[in-house]
């Protein structure tokens, strides 16, 4: 899809008087838990630019948090939903059977990480991917316990919020959740919890595990599933060392404990092949898929090796899983990604990433900046010697930005995270980089 690219005159300048009436009935109608960064109120969108109701345009690199993979009304995309529509909206998969759920699924198989035969559970969200993941991890092993890390988020239905350890809040008021889930720390070498130095710390969070946690705590017999996502998304865009996850896979093995792979925010060809774990050539047991799989509507799915398959008709369902216009849309968004989106992403993630680490030569406070395709982050410090979180300053940033024309949105404590759609042109790519360099000049500035 050709995009323009946009002039200076026509820059932005945040919410106009009808965003501001609409935000005003959001108040009133819709939950206060939603979070909002600013009152960005849509009309329309193109590619990866998007139109306010006042008519006002914005690179989106934001693209509906990782979800719109081939950007806003990609042309294939509306036509495949177009065409299942006047065929037939809905049948409910879970009781009968239409094509284009099973198509769906042998696309699924075909493309997951290994070599074995893969079962998929289609379902609408990553929650609910989640929820399918923990009980089928229950159910195939007869083992109560599962692991997780701090900083990841897997949803916030009850069973994946037991697995959640991002933010404080999400999990604030809801106890008791799910029992039995232990946490440990990820390996986010930036802010290592056991404060030592990559590579001398010989992997020291999955050593833990073994040396630790189930030494003292927790029976490693009696652990279902290790839940990790490859690249931590709302934890930061967080990316492990190499090492990190062939050793959760030895380490789960050792056990007779199943990888459960979070592909949510990462995969579908978001850092350049189709699952980030692929770039540690691990294979996982159980891979949990939503966001970008139908490129904006609601479609998500456990993926298992199908000798874990064994629950029986009833023991798990979904009414709306696999509705025939999510898939329609997935089956046109994986052609699209796997054909040309996927080697597009890698490249303009170089771009991307080399952008940022020039800027990163000019700001003190970008203390880190790491990612791999179009899932990277920048994460802001008040200075690289103590590396203290800059939370305000994240915030400033992400203002500043939308008000230049730029939609960014946070993660993690104090980082800033890019996942724009991955065919986003590299002339759009770089102009979003140019506001983004302006709107930190204004933040530090003010």
């Amino acid at each position: 899809m050709v995009q323009s690219v946009r002039k200076r005159s026509e820059r932005a300048l945040g919410a106009g008087p009808l965003a501001a009436e609409w935000v005003a009935r959001d108040a009133r109608v819709l939950s206060p838990s939603y979070t909002r960064s600013y009152p960005f109120v849509m009309d329309h969108g193109r590619g990866s630019e998007v139109w306010d109701v006042d008519g006002r345009r914005y690179i989106d690199f934001n693209a509906g948090i990782a979800v719109t993979t081939t950007g806003h009304c990609h042309p294939d995309i509306v036509r495949a939903i177009q065409e299942q529509a006047g065929r037939f909206i809905h049948m409910s998969g879970t009781d009968f059977y239409y094509p284009l759920e099973i198509e769906l699924a042998e696309q699924l198989d075909r493309l997951a990480p290994g070599t074995g035969d893969h079962q998929s559970f289609l379902c609408n969200s990553g929650a609910e991917a989640i929820e399918a993941a923990l009980k089928l991890a229950r159910y195939a092993t007869g083992r109560p316990r599962f692991l997780a890390f701090i900083g990841a988020f897997h949803g916030r239905t009850m069973g994946a919020l037991s697995l959640t350890a991002s933010k404080a809040v999400q999990r604030r008021g809801f106890a008791p959740l799910v029992s039995e889930v232990s946490h440990v720390p990820y390996a986010y070498c930036y802010r290592c919890a056991y404060n030592l130095r990559y590579p001398g710390c010989d992997i020291a969070c999955v050593d833990f595990i073994e040396d630790t946690l189930f030494r003292h705590m927790v029976p490693a017999d009696e652990v279902a599933a290790i839940f990790v996502e490859p690249i931590q998304g709302e934890g930061g865009y967080v990316v492990p060392p190499p090492e990190f996850l062939p050793r959760l896979r030895e380490l789960a093995d050792r056990h007779g404990i199943l990888l459960v792979d979070d592909e949510i925010q990462a995969g579908i060809g978001r850092t350049g092949k189709m699952f980030a774990i692929e770039h540690w050539g691990v294979v996982p047991d159980v891979i949990a898929v939503a966001k970008g799989l139908a490129s904006g509507l609601p479609l998500g799915a456990a993926i298992a090796r199908r000798e874990l398959m064994t629950w029986v008709p009833g023991s798990h369902g979904n009414t709306f899983g696999g509705n025939p216009l999510a898939c329609a849309a997935a089956l046109e968004t994986l052609r699209l990604v796997e054909s040309d989106y996927m080697a597009h992403a890698a490249a303009m993630g170089e771009v991307l990433m080399e952008r940022l680490r020039e800027m990163q030569g000019r700001y003190e406070q970008f203390g880190d900046v790491r990612g791999m395709g179009l899932m990277v982050g920048v994460e802001l410090v008040h200075d690289r010697e103590s590396k203290q979180e800059a939370p305000e300053l994240r915030d400033a940033i992400v203002q500043q930005a939308f008000e230049r024309g730029l939609l960014l949105l946070g993660c993690g404590t104090s980082s800033i995270r890019f996942c724009p759609a991955l065919n986003i042109p590299q002339p759009l790519l770089e102009e979003g980089l140019e506001l983004f360099d302006e709107a930190v000049q204004a933040a530090l500035a003010g």
